[in-house]
């Protein structure tokens, strides 16, 4: 963000040169083009995300639905910046929006390893518990996500305040690290549990091409979505932190292209590779619960199951709630 002097006026034509504009934060204009189609994209993978959620009965992804719109709609709002460059309410719905929506996407990823990890009763091979995975990193995903939202409103708030526009930006940075540091401990967790349950539970592991289910219905298509999403959102960190580290008029902030290529990019590939592969459709709304037994075999010959000391019974080959 641009610390602007009161006593230099705004430019006459806000769009002969963006690049040195004191009051464009942007410091270029952006592309309706790209703009359009980014919007479109996210717009297309959340109504997606509704559609599957009716559809599969289940509402446990909707944090990462709703994200999916708030991020359009912070990409959206690139359009009426395009005609008043120097709007600071535009901007700072565009900021807010574009930079803060995509902890509702990492909290999303948090959910869904507990689920798979409930659902093929392999609890002990998570380093936290499933029921507290989801708990403790979208706490830490909300306090992060807090300080970055005040360290954001600082800086857009009053461009003209030196002083609080570089508290901050200090203060965006240690929640955006943090956020960082723990996403990638959750990063560690999904490959540690992966590969336990590989090396540990083959039977588990090769559960559903055993039993002749498709590729695309396998349970480990589930997890590979999710290790995709995983790398999308770190690729999107390192470019964020490495802008934050740049300053706000290095190339990585003041660049187009870089910022579509690698923030805009991942995270539309990251919400993206839920639609196919929507966890709901794996995760069944009883399986979610008593686990994997919902299954034929061979999962359904690893007996009765249930976390929450719900009694079971047999029912059509699997063990279910009653």
């Amino acid at each position: 963000m641009s610390n602007l002097n009161s006593t230099i006026p705004p430019p006459g034509d806000p769009f002969a040169d963006p690049e040195h504009d004191l009051y464009n934060p942007l410091k270029y204009i952006p592309s309706d083009t790209l703009t359009a189609i980014s919007t479109a994209i996210v717009l297309v993978v959340g109504i997606s995300q509704v559609f599957l959620t009716f559809k599969h009965k289940a509402k446990w992804m909707m944090v990462m639905t709703l994200g999916c719109f708030t991020f359009a709609i912070g990409l959206a709002a690139r359009f009426p910046f395009a005609r008043d460059p120097h709007s600071k309410n535009i901007f700072i719905v565009e900021y807010l929006l574009v930079v803060l929506s995509p902890c509702a996407f990492i909290a999303g990823t948090y959910v869904v390893l507990g689920r798979i990890a409930r659902y093929l009763r392999c609890d002990k091979y998570l380093l936290i518990r499933p029921t507290r995975v989801t708990l403790v990193f979208v706490t830490a995903d909300i306090l992060t996500f807090l300080i970055q939202a005040l360290g954001g409103t600082l800086v857009v708030s009053d461009p003209g305040d030196v002083d609080k526009v570089k508290l901050g930006g200090n203060l965006f940075k240690i929640g955006f690290i943090l956020q960082v540091l723990s996403f990638a401990f959750f990063c560690l967790l999904v490959v540690i549990f992966a590969t336990r349950v590989r090396n540990k539970e083959p039977s588990i592991w090769t559960a559903d091409a055993d039993a002749q289910k498709p590729w695309h219905s396998d349970w480990r298509a589930l997890l590979g979505a999710l290790i995709v999403a995983c790398i999308t959102v770190m690729v999107r960190s390192i470019y964020r932190m490495a802008e934050s580290l740049e300053g706000a008029h290095g190339k990585l902030a003041i660049t187009e292209w870089i910022f579509y290529a690698f923030d805009v990019l991942p995270l539309c590939i990251c919400v993206a590779t839920f639609v196919p592969f929507w966890p709901p459709r794996f995760i069944h709304v009883d399986a979610a619960r008593v686990g994997a037994a919902m299954k034929p075999v061979p999962l359904a010959e690893l007996g009765p199951y249930n976390d929450s000391q719900v009694p079971l019974v047999p029912q059509n080959n699997a063990w279910r709630a009653v």
